[in-house]
């Protein structure tokens, strides 16, 4: 399941897979500690192996100079996007990412968890 989101993101945003994985990761990792937790917890069991690419993650943290950026930013929507950034995406993968993340998140967890997660997420909505 999580293997055809990496896909379809990869294809999206013109990323090999291994980067699309990193990408969707983070992402999904700020939404696990940014968003609102049922509908976090909801979506993540609609998305089996989420969990895990999460933690692939955040394993090789996005070093460098962006990821020292997004630490000093605070984390929260812009730490996520200079930790993008940091990872070699620039602005226009990054939102494809988000759009195709939250797209296949509708497919498969259903319009109101998402519109939940993007209403009450900060800063989310500007990207989605």
């Amino acid at each position: 399941m999580i293997q055809d989101l990496i896909t379809r993101v990869a294809a999206a945003a013109g990323l090999d897979e291994g980067l699309a994985a990193k990408a969707v990761g983070m992402i999904l990792g700020f939404l696990q500690k940014e968003g609102p937790q049922e509908q976090v917890q909801q979506m993540l069991a609609a998305l089996p192996g989420a969990t895990d690419l999460i933690a692939q993650s955040e394993g090789g943290g996005g070093g460098g100079l962006m990821g020292m950026m997004g630490g000093l930013m605070g984390g929260g929507i812009m730490g996520l996007g200079a930790n993008l950034m940091g990872a070699g995406l620039d602005m226009g993968q990054i939102s494809t990412v988000g759009k195709e993340l939250m797209a296949f998140g509708r497919e498969n967890a259903g319009e109101d968890v998402m519109g939940q997660i993007v209403a009450n997420t900060p800063g989310l909505s500007q990207f989605v």
